[in-house]
């Protein structure tokens, strides 16, 4: 369990990084947040930082939701025999198709 939680730790702290570091989220916040800006200038730092809290407790808990949706549905999937079988036929079919598909385009 030791090596599942600190793998758990670098997965987040590599997520959070790459998050930081995304400069697509700093253009969407320079783009989004000041039309909801009271217009003074001695705020708007305060108020920048504010909604951009809120933003990310808002995402943090969406994620936090998905995150744990993800973890029931990969116990109940790995643990059913039925969905087993059936997420193996359909990658099979799929994978038939391809194959397919790519020995037609070669012809």
């Amino acid at each position: 369990a030791g090596k599942s939680h600190e793998a758990g730790h670098r997965i987040a702290r590599r997520g959070a990084l790459i998050n930081i570091l995304n400069p697509k989220l700093s253009i969407f916040f320079l783009a989004l947040l000041p039309p909801f800006l009271s217009g003074s200038p001695e705020t708007a730092t305060l108020e920048m930082a504010l909604l951009g809290g809120v933003f990310m407790a808002m995402t943090f808990a969406v994620f936090m939701i998905y995150g744990l949706f993800a973890a029931k549905m990969r116990d109940w999937l790995l643990g059913s025999a039925t969905a087993m079988r059936w997420i193996n036929r359909s990658l099979a079919a799929i994978f038939i198709a391809l194959a397919a598909r790519l020995a037609w385009e070669r012809t």
